[in-house]
């Protein structure tokens, strides 16, 4: 059994005038608004965290996170038991497939979707196993013993080129006219410890907050809300997502 506390805020932020991210916890769905509650992994097979951050005119990058997250939690949710993690992997890069052709298909429809796209970031428990999942540059951290890391790599043109400063450019998303999708899945599950804080998040944190920053708030015990209004004082130039994942305690039944 893995007792876990959660904490997740989704906030427009300062300038945008809409705000284009989601968060899934569970069977939860957040836009605008904060969440947290516990979490007890080991009676059920799977449990599913992640974050999009959508992209495009419009309102069309508040659709294409909301169209991926809900279908990602239908497709997620009727995984059959019991698949090995190379079967989880290829059931998950089927749903990437799956997924972009859903979201070209509508761009192809009505035109004022054309070109949307969104980045994914998450921690899968399937089958008693953990996995990370990442398509473009929202970011999973890990925090242990007052070190911060991260965990995903950015699907980003300045990641290419070896440049330590973030910018908008991305390299790989799910829709966004992006032709080779693809999505980095690593197993994590012996690296997970108790007292570990895992945090997902979309760029609107990353951007206005050094990993220094963001490990000095997660040391005074911040939870997603006081992060997302860390970044909000700080100017809130996007809008800002935060999944704050605590293990609290391991233990065998």
């Amino acid at each position: 059994m893995i007792e876990l506390e959660v904490s997740a805020a989704c906030d427009i932020g300062c300038v945008r005038e809409n705000n284009e991210d989601m968060i899934l916890v569970g069977e939860c769905f957040l836009r605008n608004e904060s969440y947290t509650t516990p979490v007890e992994l080991g009676s059920k097979d799977r449990f599913l965290f992640a974050i999009a951050d959508g992209m495009g005119g419009h309102n069309s990058g508040e659709v294409a996170s909301s169209i991926s997250l809900h279908n990602l939690q239908f497709f997620f949710n009727d995984i059959p038991s019991g698949l090995t993690a190379s079967g989880f992997n290829e059931s998950i890069v089927d749903w990437l497939e799956s997924i972009n052709n859903i979201i070209d298909s509508k761009g192809l429809v009505d035109k004022i979707y054309k070109g949307m796209g969104t980045t994914l970031v998450g921690i899968a428990y399937y089958n008693g196993d953990f996995y990370s999942m990442n398509c473009g540059d929202s970011r999973l951290y890990r925090y242990r013993d007052g070190n911060l890391c991260q965990m995903t790599t950015d699907h980003s043109l300045d990641n290419m080129m070896g440049v330590e400063k973030h910018s908008s450019i991305i390299t790989n998303c799910i829709g966004g006219g992006c032709k080779s999708s693809y999505i980095d899945i690593v197993q994590m599950t012996h690296d997970i410890h108790e007292g570990d804080v895992y945090l997902l998040c979309s760029d609107g944190l990353s951007d206005m907050m050094s990993n220094h920053h963001i490990a000095t708030k997660l040391a005074e015990g911040s939870n997603a809300r006081a992060l997302c209004d860390e970044a909000i004082a700080l100017g809130g130039l996007d809008n800002i997502s935060v999944c704050k994942i605590e293990v609290k305690r391991i233990f065998e039944e």
